[in-house]
């Protein structure tokens, strides 16, 4: 099978190519950067989400099956630059859309985020509540759900997507509101010390990568009869900042974590759910989390250090 990754440069992309490889798909990835050293993709082409002839040229060329859209600008610095947020985000989903609509395209695989929620959500909170995001990621998130969605009613577009908690990889963070809980293992092992912008009692969703990339690829393999909705809530663990802390404690002697929460990033943290009801997807494909804090830490910490040592 052939496919076609947005945003490949990103957190998800690379990790997400070479699990696709792996499985013996042909991979096609696309970022508006340029090529990492890394890539276990069969070809690399700058793609710019935002501008409609280059997404349907690059359909027409390279006549994908499925695409993996991921293509974003995060929370973080989605607040920095908001206009351009909401351009990549949802000009850029509708031209992906639109695109694997002419084009053929069997599949899209969208990721959402625990962002497109708002405060006040029940706890754990399930897949149909009130969407208020408060932030440009988030709204243009919501809108991307519904346009995949509004696709998928109109015209029989096979749209599947995730709505992932916040994501831990062995990777440099990349912009999001989560990333203390990635900076607590990355400059716990590079520095020794880290200062977290959030309160030690925030907790919010968070996932490790494998089970993100598994998550998808079992989405996008699930067939279609048993799926009862488009967009799924995946969960795994959601440890209080503090917990997390603890693990690197644990697991790098010495370390110093503190904390002093920065008001806009805690204000975010603080409108997102605590924890969330996957059962749906327990129940239509069969999702299931591997990886728990301690696992993951176990896990995550041998490749952080590898990760250092080579950049």
């Amino acid at each position: 099978m052939k496919v076609l990754i947005t945003g490949a440069g990103g957190q998800i992309g690379g990790d997400l190519a070479s699990a696709l490889k792996a499985r013996g798909d042909q991979v096609v990835a696309t970022d508006i950067s340029s090529k990492p050293p890394d890539s276990k993709a069969d070809a690399w082409h700058h793609l710019d989400v935002t501008d409609k002839n280059d997404v349907f040229a690059m359909l027409r060329a390279e006549k994908p099956d499925v695409i993996f859209h991921l293509a974003a600008i995060l929370s973080a610095r989605g607040e920095e630059i908001p206009q351009q947020t909401y351009m990549v985000n949802e000009i850029g989903t509708y031209h992906i859309l639109q695109g694997a609509l002419e084009m053929g395209v069997r599949q899209v695989m969208f990721t959402s985020s625990i962002a497109a929620f708002g405060a006040g959500t029940p706890d754990p909170t399930p897949d149909d509540v009130a969407l208020w995001p408060t932030t440009m990621y988030g709204v243009t998130k919501v809108g991307g759900e519904l346009l995949g969605n509004y696709y998928k009613n109109r015209y029989g577009l096979d749209f599947r997507g995730v709505r992932y908690p916040g994501l831990i990889s062995a990777s440099l963070p990349g912009g999001g509101t989560s990333d203390y809980a990635l900076y607590m293992y990355v400059d716990g092992v590079r520095l020794g010390a880290y200062e977290a912008f959030c309160k030690p009692e925030a907790r919010i969703p968070l996932m490790y990568m494998p089970d993100a990339l598994r998550a998808l690829i079992d989405l996008s393999n699930a067939p279609k009869k048993n799926l009862t909705r488009s967009i799924y809530n995946i969960a795994a663990f959601s440890p209080t900042a503090e917990d997390i802390a603890n693990c690197v404690r644990e697991r790098i002697p010495g370390v110093s974590i503190t904390f002093r929460a920065d008001p806009m990033r805690q204000a975010i943290l603080d409108s997102w759910p605590k924890a969330l009801d996957d059962q749906i997807a327990r129940n239509d494909w069969g999702w299931k989390p591997e990886f728990n804090l301690q696992t993951m830490s176990d896990d995550l910490i041998p490749k952080i250090k590898k990760l250092l040592s080579e950049s």
